[in-house]
């Protein structure tokens, strides 16, 4: 087994005391993957990557990162948040050097300064003057120029333009590729998400519903059509079934062979996620790589 970027074990995070962004969550994913987090909105994405960044801490449960306690990780991640957090009144160049005085030994100036001069971005320009694409760049620079073992992205590209978002793409993956980093980012974009990610965790309601390869996910997945019931897809789980002129439509895992009259084909990656997001008690899949070990020695 490869070494675990981020280990959950029944973490859960409570707000108040009925509000939970977390619930039982428990899964592993290994280092040197880039891993989408996908949900609608209020799933808990967000809650996970700040947990993970050791922003806050569990209400119950226990996180690890690249092996140990979240805040003694926090050195060797790196964490860009939705509303992207600079220092209005720092020019970008001087948003760089302290980048660079934070992160002595580990900074690396000119993968920080590729990633500004991607959008030909004035380095004496504030912040505060900086439309809201410009200031995700200068957030993305501090990220990648921190040369951190495991990056954080909450919604990094929202904010930015599609060819914006195809080049930066290409840059963060080039650089993960290149230094071996472990990328986690929350996305609604799925297209960009199937070209650009290796993994994926669905989270739902707080919980991890799918977690694993991608390739493994769609693999153990089918949709299949038939003029049949839905009664004739048995013992296969159903996760998701839908009438479709005289027989029906259905997201399955297959537990066998199916018999006749079922035409079979591997779903996309839109079809999978819209499929367990449309049926919330379709049962949890955890692939065996992204299954969580024994507890034993978890920091909290």
């Amino acid at each position: 087994m490869t070494g675990t970027a981020i280990e959950a074990h029944a973490l859960s995070k409570q707000y108040g005391r009925h509000r939970h962004a977390l619930r039982d969550c428990t899964f592993r994913l290994p280092e040197g993957r880039v891993c989408a987090v996908v949900g609608p909105n209020g799933a808990g994405k967000s809650t996970l990557l700040a947990l993970a960044a050791g922003l806050g801490r569990p209400s119950a449960g226990t996180l690890t990162v690249l092996g140990a306690g979240p805040a003694e990780a926090r050195a060797r991640v790196a964490y860009v948040a939705q509303d992207k957090p600079l220092h209005p009144r720092l020019s970008v160049a001087d948003t760089l050097r302290l980048g660079a005085e934070l992160n002595v030994g580990r900074w690396d100036m000119a993968a920080a300064e590729r990633v500004v001069a991607g959008a030909g971005l004035d380095m004496a320009a504030r912040v505060r003057t900086l439309s809201g694409g410009q200031r995700t760049r200068v957030a993305l620079a501090l990220a990648l120029g921190k040369r951190a073992e495991l990056l954080l992205l909450d919604e990094p590209m929202a904010d930015l333009d599609p060819l914006a978002r195809h080049q930066l793409m290409g840059t963060l993956m080039a650089e993960a590729a290149e230094h071996g980093t472990t990328v986690v980012m929350s996305s609604h974009i799925v297209g960009e998400l199937a070209e650009a990610c290796d993994h994926l965790l669905l989270v739902s309601d707080g919980r991890v519903r799918l977690g694993g390869g991608i390739d493994d996910l769609l693999t153990a997945h089918a949709l299949v059509t038939g003029a049949h019931p839905v009664a004739g897809l048995a013992p296969h789980t159903v996760v998701e079934s839908r009438a479709t002129g005289r027989g029906v439509t259905a997201l399955i895992r297959p537990e066998g062979p199916l018999g006749d009259g079922w035409d079979v084909e591997e779903p996309s990656l839109e079809e999978l996620l819209l499929a367990h997001l449309r049926s919330p008690d379709a049962p949890v899949l955890l692939t065996p790589g992204t299954t969580a070990r024994p507890a034993q020695g978890v920091t909290a």
